[in-house]
């Protein structure tokens, strides 16, 4: 993330996959008839361009079933899934969604719950999927709706060879003190290195990420469980103000345009010594163009009152209700969700290539521990740790750690993120923004009220 969705192990979505790519057979898109074919849309990040290569060579040699895919950016692509379920059009059987869309799409009655083909494919093997998953892309009426591809957490980067010329020390579970305190003391270490990098460009999934999971250990939430905005409560104030002071006083240039691309370039540059974000940024940061390869020491996500605060996303397989081909849509679901996709991943392109971050049988793979060594485990015990359900101190009125899992969240996310990123940049104080931004919560929360 990372901007949302952004979640990679090794490479950076590039622009030339802005274009829609056709699938193994013919155009994606279109309605193909038979019972042999199937349409799949999916967003273009480069884990989805390896499953399209390699579909026709190995899924539709085993099963005859032709798949047609139709690729498009994050953006595009979530405005037109969006388009084909909710209207329940039926022209594409799979897509990627995200557990942010899955329990409002599970209850509008858009998704085919998958727990009856999770029964009888006993090859599957759900208990092999992390339970943190299985939690997140399960609605509230109890039925599992989508299977993961890959997901992440969140954790603590941090120059190690910096750390140590100071005589410091990272503790494995900072605290967000902690971290402040670290910051203020390598903040200067190397010529132009600031203390540690943390978004601040507007957007629900740039700037609210990182600060929302602030909030929930700092004791905060955006709504109650009877849904009563919560934006200006002590504990919102508090973390706002230790997250704005933080950046501002020990972050990095530019703080209200940086996101996650621009901290992940400072971190590889020396221009900062720590960064809170994606577990899914450390293949960038190990890969072997990495200028920091080796240098850099994780740890879990920064803690204030709960025991974890790192955030959880994946993008998942969801099979559109209205789906003429359900059990062929099952078996392309099962085989790119599955272990045996993560094995020939591995060995035909390598295990850094693998899209991690789903199965505990991956983390006890000894070709994926050696490819991954310097942060698969702290990547597995972040998204272990993960609890979508319960991610501060008190009831929450729907699931999500980063986000509130309400279709309103994209628009109010990216509203409140520019108040504060305007915080940030020294143009609004913090309360006035906080007070802007409860009235916009308190709006949406207003809808949800009493049902």
């Amino acid at each position: 993330m990372y901007k949302r969705g952004q979640l990679i192990l090794v490479f950076s979505v590039l622009p030339a996959l802005a274009i829609a790519l056709t699938g193994c057979s013919g155009a994606g898109g279109g309605s193909t008839g038979g019972s042999k074919t199937i349409n799949v849309l999916m967003v273009n990040n480069p884990q989805m361009v390896d499953l399209q290569k390699l579909t026709a060579d190995n899924f539709t040699k085993q099963t005859g079933i032709t798949v047609n895919y139709t690729v498009l950016p994050e953006n595009d692509v979530r405005d037109k899934i969006s388009q084909e379920f909710s209207s329940q059009a039926g022209q594409y059987d799979v897509a990627t969604i995200s557990n942010f869309e899955v329990p409002f799409y599970a209850k509008n009655g858009w998704l085919h719950p998958l727990d009856d083909y999770v029964k009888a494919d006993t090859g599957f093997n759900q208990a092999d999927i992390l339970p943190s998953m299985t939690t997140s892309l399960t609605a509230d009426d109890g039925k599992l709706y989508a299977e993961p591809f890959y997901g992440e957490s969140s954790f603590l980067m941090y120059r190690k060879d910096v750390f140590a010329a100071k005589g410091l020390t990272v503790p494995d579970k900072p605290t967000w003190q902690q971290v402040a305190d670290l910051a203020t003391r390598v903040d200067g270490a190397q010529p132009g290195m600031k203390g540690i990098c943390l978004r601040g460009q507007p957007g629900w999934g740039e700037l609210m990420a990182p600060l929302t999971t602030v909030v929930n250990t700092f004791g905060g939430t955006w709504f109650t469980k009877d849904w009563q905005a919560q934006l200006t409560s002590p504990q919102w104030s508090q973390a706002t103000n230790f997250y704005v002071n933080l950046v501002r006083t020990h972050g990095e240039a530019g703080a209200p345009q940086a996101g996650f691309t621009e901290c992940l370039n400072n971190l590889e540059q020396g221009k900062v010594a720590m960064w809170y974000d994606a577990t899914s940024a450390a293949g960038a940061l190990e890969g072997s163009g990495s200028p920091v390869a080796g240098k850099i020491g994780y740890a879990q996500a920064p803690v204030v009152q709960t025991k974890s605060s790192g955030w959880l996303y994946t993008w998942a397989w969801g099979m559109q209700k209205a789906s003429k081909h359900a059990d062929n849509a099952w078996k392309f679901i099962s085989w790119a969700s599955g272990k045996d996709y993560e094995n020939l991943v591995g060995n035909k392109l390598g295990w850094a290539s693998v899209p991690a971050g789903k199965r505990a049988s991956l983390y006890a793979n000894p070709s994926y521990q050696q490819a991954a060594a310097a942060f698969y485990q702290q990547t597995l015990t972040s998204i272990q740790s993960a609890d979508p359900r319960n991610p501060g101190v008190q009831p929450r009125p729907t699931i999500g750690i980063q986000f509130v899992d309400i279709p309103e969240f994209t628009d109010l996310g990216t509203q409140v993120s520019q108040a504060i990123s305007s915080s940030i940049a020294g143009q609004l104080g913090v309360d006035q923004a906080l007070a802007q931004s409860q009235q916009l919560a308190a709006k949406v929360a207003s809808k949800y009220q009493g049902k």
